[in-house]
């Protein structure tokens, strides 16, 4: 009798463990409050990121400059130097040099705004 109650609670646990390491899990969802992936879209291509990224959903770029931005609220790093949470990818965005000044990734002008918008629209990529 115990060894079918055991079984009974220990079935459950196992299931839940395996569809959590599935490889069909989604990616994590990271809201900015306030800010408009739609806009950010707009500004994404208003600023020209996709000269030098491919971005789903807007393009691909003549060269490999950057690297693809699919995914991107799987990615551990910005620029590969600041943790990709909300507040770095924004400062990033406004002034990569400040942040490294061996990126490759120019000041673009990028407003605190249209970084938010930005970051909004990057955490939404698959």
């Amino acid at each position: 009798m115990k060894t079918s109650r055991l079984s009974a609670m220990v079935a459950p646990v196992c299931l839940l463990l395996l569809t959590a390491c599935s490889e069909t899990s989604h990616q994590p969802v990271i809201v900015i409050a306030g800010a408009d992936p739609a806009r950010g879209r707009e500004a994404i291509v208003r600023y020209g990121c996709v000269a030098c990224h491919a971005i789903p959903g807007i393009g691909n770029p003549g060269s490999n400059v950057g690297p693809p931005l699919r995914q991107f609220a799987r990615r551990a790093y910005v620029g590969g130097v600041v943790p990709n949470m909300p507040t770095d990818l924004v400062a990033w965005l406004i002034d990569p040099p400040a942040i490294d000044p061996r990126t490759a990734m120019p000041n673009m002008g990028v407003t605190q705004a249209d970084a938010r918008d930005i970051a909004a629209y990057l955490y939404t990529l698959q």
